[in-house]
């Protein structure tokens, strides 16, 4: 192959591993956002438990459900300001994962057009070539 394939090639190889580390930061961060939604939500289930209850006597347990509540919904907050930070970064791989694609296809465009140039090339050779007919007489 040609000195020009040969690097076509290299190419591919590094934009199909490019490929592949750019997949796998993907799948991260959908499973970083995917456990952030989980979170968020037992958060929100942890909050709905921790409701002040009629049936208590002492006010020392409504004071402390209340403080529990009141740091519950801190880290709800936290909860859903690390999600959005998780949305983001899945977004951004998602566009990397994109961009990884479009530069795999593009080499493997070159790779089809150099090797489409290279059979027409062959073609117009064996076109131009030559008969090669010869005529042999043996004695019978």
């Amino acid at each position: 192959m040609a000195k020009r394939g040969v690097s076509l090639d290299r190419i591919l190889r590094v934009r199909t591993l490019q490929l592949g580390l750019v997949r796998a930061a993907e799948v991260q961060a959908e499973e970083k956002l995917a456990s952030e939604e989980a979170l968020r939500q037992r958060i929100a289930q942890l909050v709905e438990n921790v409701a002040p209850q009629q049936s208590a006597d002492e006010a020392f347990s409504f004071i402390a459900a209340a403080h529990f509540r009141e740091r519950l919904h801190q880290s709800a907050a936290a909860a859903d300001s690390r999600l959005q930070m998780a949305s983001r970064n899945l977004e951004r791989a998602s566009e990397a994962t994109r961009e990884a694609r479009r530069d795999q296809s593009a080499v493997e465009k070159l790779i089809a057009r150099d090797d489409q140039a290279a059979v027409l090339k062959a073609m117009r050779a064996l076109e131009e070539a030559p008969a090669m007919r010869k005529n042999r007489h043996d004695p019978c």
